[in-house]
């Protein structure tokens, strides 16, 4: 049995150009874009996919494997991907950076972890923010979305026919934007409570300028900012879900397609 060179060609570019496109979603999703999962766990998930996709999909118009235009064409695949993963790190580092915002103003941010996404330090509420949200991104099929998603950008976008236009890498930076706003909305409560603890401590210095107010208004904010962490904790997944609603809304707007 004789295989001819332009079938392997053929074969190869149908797997390696889809495959590419995956990977650069599992290296920027949610959960598997973390520096703690092996990169080998990654690639096997990506080809496994990638071999029950395929066979959906239609032959790629693309011929020659060892090619300029196939090099670029694979980084285009891989930018696909990729766009289609940030938009879901961004519902995350939202509440990575809300709970930074709490920590900073209630005096908590001195207790720092390792993240294990980013592998740099950062408080200890942001590290618990992020434990949470990345619960719930499971919890709530947050994985089996972006699946849909992926699948349904070769619909939007085939391979070797389609490319982000201009405006859409315009629309993926200004809702990346939005990561800023939703953080403070959700550290809204915490900000108000400890500037209203800071103006009672105000009062206080002005009415005793002999008690040290500074020893004791540390300790405080502190407890001041526990408490209300553990009260705001209901609105956490409310927060989480308008969230995650809108970054599937705009994947569905950026695809030109919405899932049914």
């Amino acid at each position: 049995m004789q295989a001819d060179l332009s079938v392997i060609n053929q074969f190869l570019i149908d797997l390696l150009l889809p495959f590419m496109r995956i990977s650069g979603m599992f290296a920027a999703m949610i959960g598997l874009s973390a520096k703690s999962i092996p990169a080998q766990v990654r690639a096997l998930l990506a080809v496994l996919m990638t071999l029950v996709i395929v066979p959906m999909l239609d032959p790629v118009p693309i011929s020659n494997l060892v090619d300029a235009g196939t090099i670029m064409e694979i980084i285009r695949q891989l930018l696909i991907g990729i766009v289609i993963g940030f938009i879901s790190m961004m519902v995350l580092n939202t509440f990575v950076l809300a709970g930074q915002i709490v920590a900073m103003q209630t005096g908590l941010g001195f207790a720092s972890i390792v993240d294990p996404v980013n592998g740099i330090n950062v408080p200890a509420v942001g590290q618990f923010y992020l434990i949470l949200a990345t619960l719930l991104f499971w919890s709530m099929d947050g994985h089996l979305s972006m699946i849909q998603m992926i699948v349904m950008s070769f619909e939007a976008f085939p391979i070797g026919q389609a490319w982000f236009e201009p405006e859409q890498f315009r629309q993926v930076a200004h809702w990346a934007g939005w990561m800023f706003v939703s953080a403070v909305t959700l550290s809204l409560a915490p900000i108000v409570s400890l500037l209203i603890v800071n103006l009672a401590f105000g009062v206080m210095t002005k009415a005793a300028p002999q008690l040290n107010i500074f020893s004791i208004g540390f300790s405080i904010a502190q407890i001041t900012g526990l408490i209300v962490i553990w009260i705001t904790m209901e609105n956490f997944t409310t927060h989480f879900s308008t969230q995650w609603a809108r970054a599937q809304q705009f994947m569905c707007e950026l695809l030109a397609i919405c899932p049914t």
